[in-house]
Parts: C-alpha cells; sequence; structure tokens
C-alpha cells in the first residue's frame, strides 16, 4: 500500500442536484453518456467508505516499531504544508494549498480536529488527520505515507493508529473519501480495514496547476486541459 488518501473538496451534503442546475450556466451532466469538462477544470469520481464499529484489532506489521505520531499544533502551519506537498503533490492534494493561511490555523487549532505526523527514524514521513466535529461521527481527512514506506507496512501501522483514535467514546461512524486521482490501491486498502463503499460522486474542480497553486508537474498522471 502506496499512499491511501482522502483530499476531497466534496462533502456529504452534495447532491446530484447540484451537478445538473442549468440556472448555475455550467454544463450539465449527463447520467447516461459522457460529459464535457471545460478547459481548465478536472473531473474525478469520488468513493465514499464507512463503518459503524471498530473492526476487530489487527497485528502491527513488522519492522514498524520505529514508527511514532506526532501531533502537528496551530503554530506547525508550515511543518503540516511540507507534509501535506510531500505527501499529495503527486495525487492532486491541493485543498489546504488553496485555502487561507488563518483558516488552515483554524482547523489545526480546532479541539474537534486531530492531525498528527507519521515519524521514523529520518523525520516526518505521513500524515493522519482526523475530524470529530460532527457529533458522533469521524471522517479520515487525510491519510498518507510517504513513497519509500510503500510496501514496509507503515499504511496498516498507520490506521491501526487511527481506527484507535477515532472509535473513542461516542463515535458511532467512521468515514473516509477518495477519488480517481489518488493512489488506485486506496479503495482496496480502506476495505481491507474495515470500511465499506456507500456512495460515489462526480467531482469537477478548478485545476490548481493553472493558477500557481501546485507545480506544473504534480500528479503527471492527471491531464492539464488549458483554454
Amino acid at each position: 500500500m502506496s499512499c491511501a488518501v482522502s483530499e476531497r473538496i466534496c462533502t456529504e451534503k452534495t447532491t446530484m442536484r447540484d451537478m445538473t442546475d442549468r440556472t448555475a450556466g455550467a454544463p450539465v451532466l449527463n447520467l447516461s453518456g459522457c460529459t464535457d469538462v471545460p478547459s481548465g477544470k478536472m473531473a474525478s469520481i469520488v468513493t465514499y467508505l464507512e463503518m459503524t464499529e471498530r473492526p476487530p484489532p489487527r497485528p502491527d506489521p513488522t519492522g514498524t516499531d520505529s514508527l511514532g505520531l506526532a501531533p502537528i499544533s496551530s503554530g506547525e502551519v508550515e511543518r503540516y504544508l511540507s507534509i501535506y506537498r510531500n505527501l499529495g503533490e503527486r495525487w492532486m492534494w491541493f485543498s489546504r494549498l488553496t485555502m487561507p493561511r488563518a483558516e488552515l490555523e483554524g482547523i489545526l487549532g480546532d479541539p474537534g480536529t486531530t492531525a498528527m505526523a507519521m515519524t521514523g527514524p529520518d523525520g516526518d514521513c505521513g500524515l493522519l488527520e482526523l475530524d470529530f466535529r460532527q457529533a458522533g461521527e469521524c471522517e479520515l481527512s487525510f491519510f498518507g505515507v510517504d513513497e519509500p514506506l510503500i510496501g514496509t507496512g507503515a499504511a496498516r501501522w498507520m490506521m491501526n493508529r487511527a481506527l484507535e483514535l477515532a472509535f473513542r467514546p461516542g463515535i458511532g461512524r467512521f468515514w473516509v473519501h477518495t477519488c480517481t486521482f489518488d493512489h488506485p490501491g486506496a479503495v482496496a486498502f480502506y476495505r481491507r480495514s474495515g470500511f465499506t463503499p456507500y456512495k460515489c460522486a462526480v467531482e469537477i474542480e478548478d485545476d490548481p496547476r493553472l493558477n500557481g497553486m501546485m507545480r506544473r508537474d504534480a500528479a503527471p498522471h492527471v491531464p492539464v486541459f488549458e483554454a
């Protein structure tokens, strides 16, 4: 498992009517065929997954004893963004790069969110972020491990920690969303971890590589379509 990630701007409140509203002046989504996406935009399919009880604990993989988790505070925005870029540029993580710094500081300082760096012998090597701001639920907001840790069991180790942290008293649902820009093994990894897919959505966003918010060569598997 490489970088299982959660990065979508979509929320659970997005509806198909939003995608087909002619009054917005946007192209209408064809529900029985293809829909052209305007230049400068990106389109992906978002898969939502959830679990309503903690699955049986899985043992930590061998060789993960040196890994740890370190909280990231609102005063460590640069550290957070460094990890975020390192993990996410190849998979089109962009929402935290485009939001105002004060908003990101507010998220990191909110008592309802938990952001943690996975650490190893060479420093920060992963990101785990949980959002408890919806009563009775926890969202796996971000989850990723560095490329050199692919196949080492680091992602499983961090998911074990995520499950321990997510199912605190009063939490009856743990959910995540991922998309077709993300690592191709993300959905399978989440399913092996105990999540079940329950819906999908189409997401269309401005390409952040065209406005300087991301490097032009980021996420090379996602083509750039200019006007």
